[in-house]
């Protein structure tokens, strides 16, 4: 910023500021008059030219992480294999776009529409928040199943238009965000981005729709923040977010809110808490922990003040899928036409958890008999960049109206992702990052 700081000189009154009279133009001469305006128009030239679509693209900054660029798509064959994917192949089946779908979530939701019947597109822009290679592997397990995942943002109206062009969606499943409580430190607009823009523009192209689909889309435990009443209830307060992933995802249910009211559409949030399982997220704890034991290297262990027992609410991924499904096959339909609404519509959100919260320290505990190595514990305080002490969910709504009812406890759970861990990365030598 060093170069800029002479503008930091110039006085920001108009009026104030006086030419030296010896730098003052003067025009007495046609000649001199020429040489002024040439100037002016061979300025506004250049201004033309590096301003031009058609100039080259800005290098990419630390936002390279959202995958901004949008990746080619379009044409007969590209329509063909999203009519394909999205075709329906059971009687009762439904058409549903499912965001995020090369994610952890997403891939296993897509595979378990898939596997019943239900046509479905993935649509996810394949950034490198973790590892690109992991995604691109859960990619290659959804189109062999049949699966097509456009490659694209979720914030490019016109691949969006695209796809509802070509495709009547009866249920949109969102899943796609910027995940994360701690990256949100390093850079906070692809929260900004992918959490709040990015549901915007999901809502945008559903609300113009006709008709417009049912929306189920993921919302976060962490919304709960700073709340010590347990377990976490839908009714509770979530005005005190903890970190900035938490407020936007908090951001994303009043979103939710305003479109639901104003345009009919039919929404539903699912509050996931501590999602773990095969083909999960390396920034998870239970993954690097994992990867880090083999490797012999120390982990972390937080605890809270007063050397308080930091525990989390771990819910297998299967037992997620399963709330997913009940909430996209319980929601009604939207009663919005053409981006105008035409009646109250439904509004949901519920709590997806396990109910049975547990220390992090009994996590690693299982993962040393599962592996068969001693983890190197390395205590220490819990940072002040969004963690929170505790999560714990009340399920009782879910289980009401969805039939939800986890059944998969962290010992079973756990057994199948080491299982998972190690048939694709081996014992540690292929990394994992």
């Amino acid at each position: 910023m060093k170069q800029l700081s002479h503008i930091d000189n110039t006085p920001s009154t108009p009026g104030k500021f006086k030419m030296e009279k010896s730098y003052r133009l003067r025009f007495h001469s046609p000649l001199a008059k020429l040489t002024f305006w040439s100037f002016v128009f061979l300025g506004l030239i250049l201004v033309f030219f590096f301003r031009s679509p058609s100039s080259s693209p800005p290098a990419p900054s630390d936002l390279s992480r959202r995958s901004l660029r949008t990746h080619s798509w379009g044409g007969p064959a590209w329509e063909k294999r999203v009519r394909s994917s999205a075709r329906v192949r059971s009687e009762h089946g439904i058409s549903v776009l499912v965001t995020g779908a090369a994610g952890f979530v997403g891939t296993h939701v897509a595979a378990a529409l898939r596997r019943r019947g239900d046509g479905v597109i993935g649509l996810d822009n394949f950034n490198d928040y973790y590892d690109p290679a992991l995604k691109r592997a859960r990619q290659a397990l959804l189109e062999r199943s049949g699966v097509f995942i456009v490659e694209g943002d979720i914030n490019d109206m016109a691949l969006l238009n695209k796809l509802f062009e070509v495709v009547a969606f009866t249920h949109v499943m969102h899943l796609a965000a910027q995940a994360g409580v701690r990256y949100a430190m390093e850079n906070p607009s692809s929260y900004v981005h992918s959490n709040i823009a990015g549901l915007v523009s999901i809502l945008e192209v559903c609300k113009s729709a006709n008709p417009q689909p049912a929306i189920v889309w993921a919302s976060s435990s962490s919304v709960y923040g700073l709340n010590t009443k347990v377990p976490f209830s839908e009714k509770d307060r979530t005005d005190q977010p903890a970190s900035l992933y938490a407020a936007t995802k908090k951001a994303g249910e009043e979103i939710a809110h305003t479109y639901n009211h104003i345009y009919g559409l039919s929404l539903t949030g699912l509050r996931f808490f501590t999602v773990y399982g095969p083909w999960g997220r390396p920034d998870m704890a239970y993954f690097f922990f994992t990867k880090d034991m083999l490797k012999g290297k120390s982990i972390p262990i937080f605890e809270a003040a007063n050397h308080g027992t930091v525990a989390r609410d771990f819910t297998y991924i299967d037992d997620i899928v399963k709330g997913c499904l009940a909430a996209l096959d319980t929601a009604e339909k939207s009663t919005g036409s053409g981006g105008k609404k035409k009646g109250a519509a439904q509004l949901r959100v519920f709590n997806l958890g396990n109910t049975s919260p547990v220390p992090v320290s009994d996590l690693v505990s299982i993962l040393e008999r599962l592996l068969k190595v001693k983890a190197k514990r390395s205590i220490m305080k819990l940072p002040r960049n969004g963690d929170v002490q505790f999560t714990h969910a009340n399920i009782s709504s879910a289980q009401r109206e969805l039939g939800y009812k986890p059944t998969t406890d962290l010992q079973t759970g756990l057994k199948k992702f080491v299982r998972w861990y190690l048939s694709y990365y081996g014992s540690g030598k292929k990394s994992s990052q």
